[in-house]
């Protein structure tokens, strides 16, 4: 397994992460996902740790606190030997204050996913959305605060805007609050949005990109096809309008070239598609997920080899779309502005 730093921190971390969103099953949105108990947990983490995969991403909301318990439960006797990755912002309960990025919520929030995860400290914590009713003085000094103390060691964020990082990391220099190093964004073969913005300032500004989703919201599985319906399990017959929308034929356009390189490398769809996102810049780690072992053997074999640039380059054309304003109009000024890839 590869490792790479995250970021501009002296922190590594493997290629490949281990997303707990299907452990719990708590609730209808999460049970589309899975419901992972703690025996079947602590079989994929032993899985994991063999493959050299020791970073397990998790999120006080999924299935309501039970992804972390669950997770805890799995790594329990062995927290040396894993990284642990969780974040918080969004409304955990009907209480007032259990919701953002204040000082009330943050301390509270992380003393409950430690006491969850059955740890002293978080390696990675990051803010889950962007909350604008909290002053990012107040968001950020926290979190320092909770750094000085020992209680997590590094920073991140997710579903930010360029402006919302941007200003935070300001903030950060201006004040010498502790900076953001990772950003864990949606990014994937039919999903590149990530590019135009956010890319770019993580070049600039030291951030190591952690990808969620990266098969597109369940979509290059290799089980979608062409007037074909969709396969009996499928996280999308529950929750495709809840994820990031796709045009079918875009959808189809990827997977053709996507079915080609298949051919030709013997390789799995997925593997394809968690391949090419390990070849784009400021990407420090893919997480992955799995409903089962063989799903995270398959997973796993995405890395130890690499596309060809020809084979990049036809993944490219295929899933190339003209971007939103002002990008499009950035793309005529490549000889000041060169594009980040």
């Amino acid at each position: 397994m590869e490792y790479r730093r995250l970021g501009a921190s002296g922190f590594k971390v493997p290629v490949l992460s281990f997303g707990t969103g299907t452990f719990g099953g708590k609730g209808d949105f999460f049970k589309e996902w899975g419901s992972t108990d703690v025996a079947e947990a602590r079989r994929l983490v032993d899985i994991c740790l063999e493959a050299g995969l020791t970073m397990f991403d998790s999120a006080d909301i999924y299935s309501s606190g039970a992804a972390e318990s669950v997770l805890g439960e799995a790594i329990k006797g062995r927290r040396d030997q894993v990284l642990i990755s969780t974040k918080a912002t969004f409304r955990f309960d009907d209480a007032p204050n259990n919701v953002g990025s204040s000082r009330y919520h943050l301390i509270n929030t992380v003393d409950a996913s430690l006491k969850r995860l059955g740890t002293d400290y978080i390696d990675l914590f990051q803010l889950h959305g962007f909350d604008a009713m909290t002053p990012v003085e107040e968001t950020l000094s926290t979190l320092d605060d909770l750094v000085r103390a020992g209680k997590i060691r590094y920073l991140g964020v997710s579903n930010f805007s360029g402006w919302h990082l941007m200003k935070s990391l300001a903030v950060a220099d201006r004040y010498g609050y502790s900076r953001y190093v990772a950003n864990q964004a949606y990014y994937s073969l039919i999903g590149r949005d990530y590019e135009w913005e956010l890319m770019p300032l993580g070049l600039d500004q030291g951030l190591g990109a952690v990808v969620w989703s990266p098969l597109g919201w369940g979509r290059l599985t290799g089980k979608i096809r062409r007037g074909q319906p969709l396969p009996a399990v499928s996280r999308l017959h529950k929750t495709a309008d809840m994820g990031p929308q796709v045009d079918d034929e875009y959808l189809y356009r990827v997977i053709d070239a996507l079915d080609d390189i298949a051919r030709e490398t013997g390789k799995s769809i997925p593997q394809i598609a968690l391949n090419w996102l390990l070849q784009r810049p400021t990407v420090a780690t893919v997480v992955i997920g799995a409903r089962n072992e063989e799903q995270l053997r398959q997973n796993l074999g995405a890395v130890g080899w690499n596309l060809t640039p020809e084979q990049v380059a036809k993944l490219d054309a295929a899933s190339d779309v003209t971007p939103v304003y002002p990008y499009w109009h950035q793309r005529g000024f490549a000889e000041r502005n060169p594009p980040p890839v």
